[in-house]
């Protein structure tokens, strides 16, 4: 007895129907449940990729771990610290850092800029040199070699590697008192770009130059840091190693994770994925009135069986049941097929590119094994409500005439 009514909600759903209205609505409801099924799970894909996007692009930006003072912008007892980090197993790599704004002119032209003076150990923490598409990236032989972002490069006109063509950088000097002249205002250096790198957005207007063109600017001792950015040999330890670090360099150092450094980002990004998301279960939600337009004019449309049944001695739980399976075949139909369709849309778009945000971005996709248990877990919770509740039929009704 167990068995009959899946039994009977099996037919139901595979037999040819009494009527071609019931055929008709049956099957518009598992189509309906396909289409927002595979919405969803391509739109989540979609952010997927958009998130492996953004740690690309913000890869150069920030390290595993960034090391700051909390009393002053340039770490103090920096020996100590460099031999807690030369000290520490979980530490691949480490850089000293000095940031700050410049003005930049060139043949008249002017504009504001971000100049990051890195030692030569920097690209071991972020291989910006593997994005110079112009020129090389600097030898480190001389303090005045740089690389620039691209559009900067191109607004001032700057020619690459050319040793005929300096820039010249300002730096404004601290400090009070009355100005006498122009070197009272402003320190100033002449650089030339050895190369170019794309700033991908998050990088735009920054100048990388050897530290100690930094440090020349800004008046600082050899050998000072604004921060130490840190390469871990294992990134998922990052929690685990700065709370190591803390504890042994003491309260005046401040460590943060790449995911602390760039927190409002992260927290746009999970922002709209949640958002996204509570649309698309809506539009599940009420893809699912389909599954109880389905349900409710089965049972009109079986009425007549449905009292035979019950004549017969079938249970009045057993024929709920039967509805109930019934709903529940058309959301695991919609459920598959939809995951089936919406995973070759995504396979398509990875392999032939074709849907893209612009010109040379196409929309980036990931699939995860997680999106399919979110996606079918949303589906499914909705479509067994909706079935559960829609299955409620009464003696009453079957067998009044």
């Amino acid at each position: 007895m167990k068995n009959i009514a899946f039994y009977i909600a099996s037919r139901y759903l595979l037999a040819k129907k009494g009527s071609t209205a019931v055929t008709f609505i049956t099957w518009l409801a598992v189509g309906a449940m396909t289409v927002a099924v595979a919405a969803m799970f391509v739109i989540i894909s979609v952010f997927s990729g958009l998130e492996d996007l953004n740690k690309d692009l913000i890869s150069n930006l920030h390290a595993d771990l960034t090391l700051k003072s909390t009393s002053g912008k340039t770490i103090k007892n920096l020996d100590a610290v460099n031999k807690v980090l030369g000290n520490n197993k979980d530490i691949r790599s480490y850089s000293r850092v000095i940031e700050e704004k410049v003005y930049i002119s060139f043949n008249g032209k002017g504009d504001i800029a971000y100049l990051r003076g890195v030692d030569s150990a920097y690209i071991k923490v972020n291989p910006i040199n593997k994005d110079v598409f112009y020129g090389t990236y600097p030898s480190f032989r001389y303090s005045n070699e740089v690389l620039m972002e691209n559009s900067l490069d191109n607004r001032l006109s700057i020619p690459v590697d050319s040793s005929n063509h300096y820039a010249t950088v300002f730096m404004p000097k601290p400090g009070t008192g009355i100005i006498n002249k122009e070197e009272d205002i402003y320190n100033k250096k002449d650089i030339l770009v050895a190369g170019v790198f794309p700033g991908k957005d998050q990088l735009d207007n920054y100048i990388i130059s050897p530290i100690e063109l930094t440090e020349e600017l800004l008046g600082l001792p050899k050998k000072s840091a604004y921060q130490i950015v840190i390469k871990l040999k294992n990134p998922e330890n990052a929690d685990s190693v700065k709370q190591s670090l803390l504890s042994s360099l003491g309260k005046n150092i401040e460590i943060k994770t790449k995911e602390e450094e760039n927190a409002a980002f992260w927290k746009m990004i999970n922002t709209e994925k949640l958002f996204i998301y509570l649309i698309f279960a809506l539009v599940i939600f009420i893809t699912t009135f389909n599954l109880a337009g389905a349900i409710i004019i089965l049972q009109l449309d079986k009425k007549e069986q449905a009292k035979s049944l019950i004549s017969l001695g079938f249970p009045l739980s057993h024929l709920r049941m039967t509805y109930f399976y019934t709903g529940l075949l058309i959301v695991i139909s919609g459920i598959i097929t939809g995951l089936l369709f919406g995973t070759a849309l995504c396979y398509f778009q990875l392999y032939t590119e074709f849907f893209r945000a612009n010109e040379v971005l196409p929309f980036p996709v990931k699939i995860v094994g997680k999106n399919y248990f979110i996606v079918a877990l949303t589906a499914a919770l909705f479509g067994i409500t909706i079935s559960w509740f829609f299955s409620k039929i009464s003696k009453e009704y079957i067998t009044k005439n």
